[in-house]
């Protein structure tokens, strides 16, 4: 009885040092994102009229994960779109990209190219053509802005195309 007392309280007491698995213990060793990128319940964008540009803003982690899911313009648009990378890691570990596809792109075809264009920020310079726009590589601390028209009405999808991030960091870019 002892013996299995003692398990127990060392199990306690590895799961407190450990904090118990529960995610919200790391809180304060993640950095505050910028108060913009902090809004993840406002609409992506909000264009002052049909005419003007629109400003987008998403942001990565090191948890491999978008903020947003969605981004939304019109099409003919200007489109300015910021990518942030809330985490700590470099971008040789933890890098992250926006690439906006033409809709019917095989993205595990394209992602599967990438995982070779290393050299060029995992953007295989073969698919060019399926692509509407996309951002350099970024690692933690960093941004990287980029300066497009968007397209005609319709969904795009976008992925990140760092290797093996594709299939979390991904949404839909949808003109209207």
């Amino acid at each position: 009885m002892k013996i299995i007392k003692y398990v127990l309280f060392a199990g306690v007491v590895g799961l407190a040092a450990c904090g118990g698995g529960n995610e919200s213990s790391n809180a304060t060793d993640q950095p505050a994102a910028p108060a913009e990128t902090q809004q993840a319940e406002t609409p992506a964008a909000a264009p002052a009229s049909e005419g003007a540009g629109v400003t987008l803003e998403i942001t990565g982690d090191d948890a491999m994960k978008f903020d947003k899911s969605e981004l939304r313009a019109k099409a003919g648009q200007k489109v300015t779109l910021t990518l942030h990378h809330s985490g700590k890691l470099s971008k040789e570990a933890m890098g992250h990209n926006v690439v906006i596809l033409k809709p019917g792109t095989d993205i595990a075809a394209f992602a599967a190219k990438a995982v070779d264009a290393k050299a060029n920020d995992y953007f295989p310079e073969s698919e060019a053509a399926s692509v509407i726009a996309h951002t350099k590589i970024i690692g933690g601390g960093e941004s990287v802005t980029i300066e497009f028209t968007a397209p005609e009405a319709g969904t795009y999808p976008f992925i990140c195309s760092f290797p093996g991030h594709y299939g979390f960091m991904k949404g839909d870019f949808i003109v209207e």
